[in-house]
């Protein structure tokens, strides 16, 4: 069974921590350590969560199966859609549904919100992710390259998904 829990104060830190671990295993293929603890410290820290949740309208939630919290994912709401920030499974987790169970979490979400889409970016080397919302229905819209600080940049595709 998979559930999802929302992060309150008491568990940023935790969160943060399964950011950290995630990340450092998933993105060695596609960007450079120092890259990875640059994005980390800059954007999944227990301070950059902190002030995501204070002052960018996000809400993070835990995936859990089987009581275990596996993965997460980050929403922020948007004027006019809602904005999937950050979906997360650790390695062991992938590849059984789990991503897809969050995906309908999410559109569940942005419906109570009363959205028409949620939007997102993902890196345009990372493939597997890619084709993941290929098949969750979502399509490539635009590309935006963002200056991140520290020489570093994103290079993404903005993808959509019509509610």
């Amino acid at each position: 069974m998979v559930e999802f829990k929302i992060v309150d104060k008491e568990n940023i830190k935790e969160l943060a921590n399964l950011a950290s671990e995630i990340w450092h295993e998933y993105w060695p293929c596609l960007l450079s350590e120092e890259q990875i603890d640059y994005m980390v410290e800059k954007f999944q820290s227990e301070s950059a969560i902190i002030e995501q949740i204070k002052n960018e309208n996000y809400a993070y939630f835990f995936i859990i199966k089987d009581g275990i919290k596996c993965g997460y994912f980050g929403i922020s709401r948007k004027e006019d859609y809602l904005f999937l920030s950050k979906l997360y499974l650790k390695k062991e987790y992938r590849h059984q549904g789990i991503g897809r169970k969050a995906f309908e979490k999410i559109v569940e979400i942005a419906k109570d919100f009363g959205y028409s889409s949620i939007k997102l970016t993902v890196n345009k080397n990372n493939k597997k992710t890619i084709d993941a919302y290929l098949k969750y229905r979502l399509a490539i819209i635009d590309k935006a390259v963002t200056d991140i600080g520290n020489g570093f940049v994103m290079d993404d595709y903005i993808m959509e998904y019509s509610i």
